[in-house]
């Protein structure tokens, strides 16, 4: 049989709004009334499934000879109930990557990933992490005043993910464009096409000049990937070290900043940062609802009948936040779904938490004081399906010289210390004093031409 919502729970709870995205937590506690599996609505006239508990979220994760990750299955889309233009198309849609894939052609495709990344060494990751931090330090710590979100977090993953991946000033700035339209749903399509173009590119580059980073690495692989697969893997390897290693970093300094148990802690000279990114992790995941899956045929789920070919969402926020969890202790405990689970596991953890940790250890030993500049419910939220993403984070701070590091700046072959603000020039009009003068954009075009602008060098 079908779900029968609660009274006052509407067939289809839009996940899409501004409500959704000051308040999700509302929300799921509202769709857990119905069972560990409720009807949402991702973009107008796309339908889904949400799974909000923990058992049903593993159950799905771990079951892939019942759940399919392969979009393919979706009959929505297939039929043009869904139209390819569409906003959450291109999150959702088949590409020739380890996201999209079941079975050998998955294993082939991940393990080229999981090769590729294993050769980058940790120490050598910090030090991209560390340079990129001071980098981007040294041009707000002045002034008093940032936006940790649009001058720190959704810059710094992005600058090392430029080291990691060799990538060219030029198509780093085409990147930042493309993907954030991608996770936005601001003309998707267009932003789709872009970044899809710009990584053909890249691969034609890197084929003709290999070098020592990524990019190169998965080329060189027995799994002998395609130029469509090379492009398809980056988009995914991108997306998942951008867009969720900014959440990370911003959700965490918004704990540190705003929970008594952390800010009590930063003020005696302690910095508990691995118990900030577990809690952000269980409670406020970087990235809320995804992992979608297909049922390869119907399914009678805890009496809910889930269809052949319909989109199953798994909310990895309201799972770790499911009142049926019996331990309530988050530091130290790695058993959230932030990470997904089953075959489809985050093959990038490691490095994802490091950059985060790097990230705000980082800023709390080079900036003291900082406190935020509004009050914590005043802060807005992205809207949008998926992320679980502040619209800003304005602080202040005692303003402090720079400390006269001589690290890279946005790419070994672009601009390096000379794009950085020193206290004598600390004063001068730039792009990044001018987003701060108007007031934060709830979209990402504001940082994109703010990324854009560091990758120029300006």
């Amino acid at each position: 049989m079908s779900a029968v919502p609660p009274p006052g729970c509407p067939a289809h709870q839009s996940l899409y709004g501004p409500e959704f995205a000051a308040d999700p937590a509302t929300v799921y506690r509202r769709l857990r009334e119905s069972g560990p599996t409720a009807p949402v609505e991702l973009a107008p006239g796309v339908r889904a499934t949400l799974v909000t508990g923990y058992d049903a979220a593993l159950h799905v994760l771990r079951s892939p000879e019942t759940f399919a990750k392969d979009p393919r299955h979706w009959r929505d889309l297939a039929d043009g109930t869904v139209p390819m233009d569409s906003p959450v198309v291109p999150m959702m849609m088949y590409r020739p990557n380890a996201l999209f894939t079941d079975g050998e052609q998955h294993g082939r495709l991940r393990g080229a990933i999981s090769d590729s990344l294993a050769r980058v060494e940790s120490g050598t990751l910090r030090g991209y992490a560390e340079r990129s931090a001071d980098t981007l330090i040294d041009r707000f710590a002045p002034l008093g005043t940032a936006d940790l979100l649009g001058e720190y977090a959704q810059v710094l993953p992005l600058l090392v993910f430029n080291h990691l991946f060799g990538c060219p000033v030029g198509h780093g700035v085409r990147l930042v464009e493309g993907m954030s339209g991608i996770f936005d749903g601001v003309d998707a399509e267009r932003a789709n096409e872009l970044l899809t173009t710009t990584l053909l590119d890249l691969v034609g580059l890197k084929r003709r000049r290999p070098a020592p980073d990524v990019t190169s690495w998965l080329m060189e692989h027995p799994a002998a990937l395609t130029d469509e697969e090379m492009v398809h893997t980056l988009v995914v390897l991108m997306g998942a070290g951008t867009e969720p290693q900014q959440n990370l970093i911003a959700n965490s300094l918004r704990l540190l900043l705003s929970d008594d148990r952390f800010a009590g802690d930063l003020s005696g000279g302690t910095l508990p940062v691995e118990d900030a990114l577990d809690e952000v992790l269980w409670t406020d995941p970087p990235i809320a609802n995804y992992a979608v899956h297909y049922p390869r045929h119907d399914v009678v789920y805890e009496g809910t009948l889930l269809r052949a070919g319909d989109p199953l969402v798994v909310s990895l926020a309201a799972a770790n936040t499911d009142p049926a969890l019996t331990s309530g202790r988050r530091t130290g405990n790695r058993a959230h779904l932030a990470w997904s689970a089953g075959p489809h596991t985050c093959p990038a953890q490691g490095p994802a938490r490091l950059i985060a940790a790097v990230a705000v250890e980082k800023l709390l030993d080079r900036v003291s004081d900082i406190e935020l500049t509004v009050p914590v419910e005043e802060l807005q939220w992205r809207p949008g399906p998926f992320h679980r993403a502040l619209a800003a984070l304005p602080v202040r701070f005692p303003a402090a010289p720079t400390v006269g590091r001589s690290g890279d700046g946005p790419s070994a072959d672009g601009p390096s210390g000379g794009g950085r603000r020193t206290p004598e020039t600390a004063s001068r009009p730039s792009p990044v004093d001018e987003s701060r003068a108007a007031a934060p954009e709830p979209s990402r075009s504001g940082w994109a031409r703010r990324t854009a602008a560091w990758w120029r060098g300006e």
